[in-house]
């Protein structure tokens, strides 16, 4: 029942309506094949950012780059901070005879096909077994994929709110939480693990020299032909449906773009981008950075990546025993419980890594590692992925609470990029700060500071080495984890009593709210 009510704050007549809604229960009868195509839609998606994070280990460990390369690398993945810039236009422009969201999922997921053979073509020449990378040219297409990606996720993310049925909306983020990590974990596991020939000697007993079990070229290929049968398949067989915005007629550019503007004009809008603006600055410098340090210790790339497989099975099975905090009517709050846990947890991986280099033996090139090391390595990770696991679930479950399904790509788009964009700033603004803050000397002239290429050859040249006395490293994981406990005491009580806000003042135009139009959690239990 609506009943209207008063606030200071909000002169205007407002309507409450419960938490809970009374609509149908979840049934998946006749929409399991439209869950399946959006999870194979975002695996798709996950698959370029699965290989913007493989390539800055592959490249760390040809000792090749710097960390301030690594930052400029880092900048290929802003199309995902940035694409609220045109989001208003994927929503508002579209063919109706082809569909509001297959006008552009189907033109975007050609272009990326075809940009990926362009790449299976070229990447072996961009980076080869030996010698200096084209850092330039592969940053640059990186950068292409995942604007064409952070396109495509607008699209999929304003259609899984519609390809399904209205009582089977709250599965949508279950989509994107197992087909993000499957393209994910291909994008970077086996793209890693695959082409290198380390890999293929240790574990294959492949001959030097031959190379990996697929070259780069093959691997890409391959990618390229699914994301295109794919497309063909959707463009020739799956219709799209217009439930939810059949009631509303189609708005112009201009008039999305003034929505956007209204919605960024709520007062809790405003309010929670700053908190997502800063939410993963506490995490950025363990999580960033910490695989790299390892690398730099004499861990092989291939060894962590391994690992990093081991944690995918995980994070498809965890979702299981945490369904039920995620879907409550107040996910937000065991966000704000784990936090501290997962700040904690960051300093004990920085820990291990100033203790790898004691624990792990070396022998001129060759490097013995003992099996207890893994263990531990092992453990402090999957304990550092599944608490980023629930912390990004929890978050997911805020956001379609406070999503209006009549715009359901702005509204989400909006949520995403700002959660992105605090990564992605800080990301790029640690590893700079790692770079300039890390002190180094030269062994037998102190006023060689080691700080460039010319200066450390110079150091070899005379007979010195060149040796850290300050590791940024750990000067930016003590940063950012006093800035992660300053951010939780800073929004810790706003968060908490923002999930319990009506879901109708998170919406930018006075339409009266029936029950069966209030978000709930998008991740619902089998109960």
């Amino acid at each position: 029942m609506l009943k209207s009510t008063k606030h200071k704050d909000e002169p205007a007549e407002v309507y409450e309506v419960p938490l809970k809604s009374k609509s149908e229960k979840p049934n998946l009868d006749g929409d399991r094949l439209n869950l399946i195509l959006l999870v194979i839609l975002y695996t798709i998606q996950g698959f370029p950012i699965g290989v913007s994070t493989a390539l800055p280990l592959i490249l760390q460990s040809k000792k090749m780059v710097t960390y301030d390369d690594q930052a400029s690398f880092s900048m290929a993945l802003w199309p995902y901070s940035i694409k609220l810039l045109w989001a208003p236009i994927i929503d508002a422009l579209y063919i109706n005879s082809i569909g509001r969201r297959k006008s552009w999922l189907l033109p975007l997921q050609l272009l990326m096909g075809v940009t990926f053979f362009y790449m299976a073509i070229n990447m072996d020449n961009w980076l080869p077994e030996r010698g200096q990378p084209n850092l330039m040219m592969i940053v640059r297409m990186i950068f292409v994929v995942n604007f064409l990606s952070a396109t495509q996720d607008i699209a999929v993310d304003g259609w899984s709110l519609t390809v399904l049925k209205k009582k089977n909306v709250s599965y949508a983020s279950v989509c994107p939480s197992i087909g993000v990590p499957i393209g994910m974990f291909s994008g970077s596991v086996c793209f890693t693990l695959l082409v290198s020939e380390e890999f293929s000697v240790k574990h294959f007993g492949t001959t030097l020299g031959t190379g990996g079990i697929m070259t780069m070229k093959s691997f890409f290929s391959i990618w390229a032909i699914i994301i295109l049968v794919v497309t063909v398949f959707i463009g020739l067989f799956k219709s799209e449906k217009h439930k939810l915005e059949d009631d509303h007629k189609k708005i112009s550019v201009f008039q999305n773009y003034k929505l956007l503007w209204d919605i960024l004009k709520l007062p809790r809008v405003r309010v929670l981008a700053v908190a997502l603006l800063t939410i993963k600055m506490g995490f950025t410098a363990s999580e960033t950075v910490s695989n790299l340090k390892l690398i730099d210790a004499g861990i092989p790339k291939d060894d962590i990546m391994m690992i990093t497989s081991v944690m995918y099975v995980m994070k498809f099975i965890f979702p299981i025993f945490v369904c039920k905090y995620v879907t409550s009517s107040t996910p937000m709050t065991y966000h704000l419980r784990m936090t501290p846990i997962r700040l904690i947890c960051g300093v004990l991986f920085a820990v291990l890594v100033y203790y790898t280099p004691s624990l792990i033996y070396k022998d001129g090139p060759f490097i013995t590692i003992p099996s207890y090391y893994y263990l531990i390595l092992g453990l402090v990770s999957a304990v550092n992925e599944m608490l980023n696991l629930f912390l990004m679930l929890t978050l997911i479950a805020f956001f379609c609470k406070i999503s209006d399904p009549r715009f359901g790509g702005t509204y989400m788009t909006l949520y995403n990029t700002f959660y992105f964009l605090g990564w992605l700033i800080p990301n790029t603004f640690v590893l700079r700060l790692i770079d300039i803050s890390t002190l180094s000397e030269c062994s037998n002239n102190v006023e060689n500071t080691c700080y460039t290429k010319d200066l450390q050859n110079l150091c070899i040249a005379n007979g010195g080495t060149c040796g850290i006395y300050v590791d940024g490293y750990y000067v930016a994981i003590a940063m950012c984890t006093a800035f992660g406990f300053i951010w939780l005491f800073t929004f810790r009580n706003i968060l908490k009593s923002y999930q319990l806000v009506d879901a109708y003042h998170w919406m930018v135009h006075g339409k009266h709210l029936n029950n069966e139009e209030v978000n709930e959690p998008c991740i619902m239990s089998s109960a």
